[in-house]
């Protein structure tokens, strides 16, 4: 039995060890390829603490999705629109994004825009959100804050 046992130890060990071993060939094949998905709304050509100009263009992007105007298909959820939310946080995941004067959409699928504000500090938030303009929160907007001249 303690024979049986040793054998099987031996084996187990042999298998692994074979198991691990690279196989000949180009090294590259073997290495893990990982690719990570990024999420994520940002502005592009402004970042916080900028000093802008009353009209100011402001160019948005996106990562780990795809534009596509409001409507086309409201339950793609790899797809979607941007919102520029002035003097506002961003909006819950699930909520319908509300069209007024501070939640600006950009449901042609829009990637930049002119906003004119007064003078002074202002908030801006850019939302992503799905067909429907319902928010993908949190981890797809942006914040930052500026200072009107």
């Amino acid at each position: 039995m303690k024979t049986f046992s040793l054998l099987i130890a031996a084996l187990l060990i042999t298998s692994v060890a074979f198991a691990d071993a690279p196989h000949s060939g180009n090294k590259q094949n073997h290495a893990r390829k990982v690719k990570i998905q990024i999420l994520r709304t940002y502005f592009k050509n402004i970042k916080d603490g900028d000093t802008i100009s009353q009209e100011q263009k402001v160019e948005f992007g996106v990562d780990g999705m795809k534009i596509r105007p409001a409507g086309e298909d409201a339950n793609d959820k790899t797809t979607g629109h941007h919102h520029l939310i002035i003097d506002a946080g961003g909006i819950p995941q699930g909520q319908v994004i509300v069209a007024d004067a501070t939640h600006l959409h950009f449901g042609k699928g829009q990637t930049e825009t002119v906003v004119k504000l007064a003078p002074g500090e202002h908030t801006l938030t850019l939302q992503f959100a799905d067909g429907a303009h319902r928010s993908y929160g949190p981890q797809m907007s942006a914040t930052i804050h500026v200072t009107v001249k």
